[in-house]
């Protein structure tokens, strides 16, 4: 190894967040045991969740373990169909499977428990070890073992750093997981939590990707004409409070089924992420109705010291970190909007 090559690990290694250091050995510990190992996408999955899952697995086979991705609740997204392994997940959710056929699950990107399931209560046979590795700020430690890290701005740049530590053979399928989760859970690296670290892995991940601009365009130009059509309804519909502060948009299901868009089209995050940009709104939501009565949001903040919406989904059952959270209300559309304003103007004192 060149001296330039020491040089560029060792400062990897320096930006490796120091309750890695200390859990992954234990980690390890356990998957050393393990003979068979599930793994999750959670709802409605994003792709740090996916490339979390897909890593991962990779990762375990390397190591000569069995490994099994399931889809989780939602129906997989088409556009994710490019990642490395996607066509082995296996379409079930957590209540399909037979928990006795596995004795580890690593619940990664997940900050609580009902992100491995909303289809119903989620309950652990004993012999079933559960270890959550993730980087939400409102994780509710939930498993017998939690490796939460909200420093980290993707959960795909955490298991490098474990990987690292465990000494994984980076290959292009785990750098092309590792990439596009990170890619997408940073805005293209953008977002607060971005760091020196961050472009260290980053420059580590690209030698192992053949072609880094065909990843990102395939996913970047993956949107349909469904998506678009809901995009333009979401920002037909936005609603200012709070003297300018705050914008809310939502689309209706009734809307959604006119229009013939399934639910695998709707990305509330790129509307929220969207809205953002308007200079002087501070913080915004994007709703949808994705069932009857059951209303998914996304909210984005630019000002987190005064505006932290992990606090506000938090204290409505969701969660997330202070500039990007997630909420799931199961009430009409127009009540859930009366929920999250007063909610809002209560906790931001508005």
């Amino acid at each position: 190894m060149s001296s330039n090559a020491q040089k560029i690990d060792g400062e990897i290694n320096e930006g490796i967040s120091p309750s890695i250091k200390e859990k992954a050995p234990l980690i390890l510990a356990e998957i050393k045991k393990a003979k068979s190992i599930l793994l999750h996408c959670h709802p409605s999955p994003d792709p740090d969740s996916v490339g979390s899952a897909l890593a991962m697995k990779f990762a375990l086979e390397q190591m000569g373990k069995k490994a099994t991705v399931i889809k989780g609740d939602s129906e997989f997204p088409r556009e994710f169909m490019h990642f490395p392994g996607a066509k082995d997940i296996v379409q079930k959710n957590f209540l399909e499977i037979d928990q006795s056929q596995f004795d580890l699950f690593l619940i990664l990107d997940s900050a609580m428990i009902y992100m491995v399931s909303r289809r119903g209560d989620v309950k652990f046979l004993p012999t079933l070890k559960t270890i959550a590795i993730d980087h939400h700020e409102s994780n509710g430690n939930f498993a017998e073992l939690n490796l939460v890290v909200p420093s980290c701005p993707a959960n795909c740049q955490l298991l490098f750093d474990i990987f690292k530590i465990w000494n994984i053979t980076l290959t292009p399928e785990i750098a092309a997981n590792l990439f596009i989760g990170m890619y997408t859970d940073t805005g293209a690296f953008k977002y607060r939590g971005v760091d020196k670290h961050t472009y260290e892995v980053v420059y580590e991940l690209v030698k192992y990707i053949p072609d880094v601009s065909s990843l990102i365009t395939d996913m970047e130009n993956s949107s349909t004409p469904g998506f678009m059509a809901f995009e333009g309804a979401a920002l037909s519909s936005i609603e200012i409070f709070f003297d300018g502060k705050f914008a809310f948009s939502s689309v209706p299901l009734s809307w959604m089924q006119e229009k013939n868009i399934r639910p695998t089209e709707v990305r509330t995050s790129e509307v929220s992420s969207f809205m953002l940009t308007v200079r002087d709104w501070d913080f915004v939501a994007a709703a949808v109705e994705i069932e009857p009565n059951v209303i998914k949001f996304s909210f984005r903040s630019k000002n987190i010291e005064k505006f932290d919406v992990a606090k506000l989904t938090s204290s409505l059952g969701g969660g997330g970190h202070r500039a990007a959270a997630g909420l799931i209300l199961r009430t009409s559309l127009a009540d859930a909007k009366k929920i999250v304003v007063e909610k809002a103007k209560e906790l931001y004192k508005l």
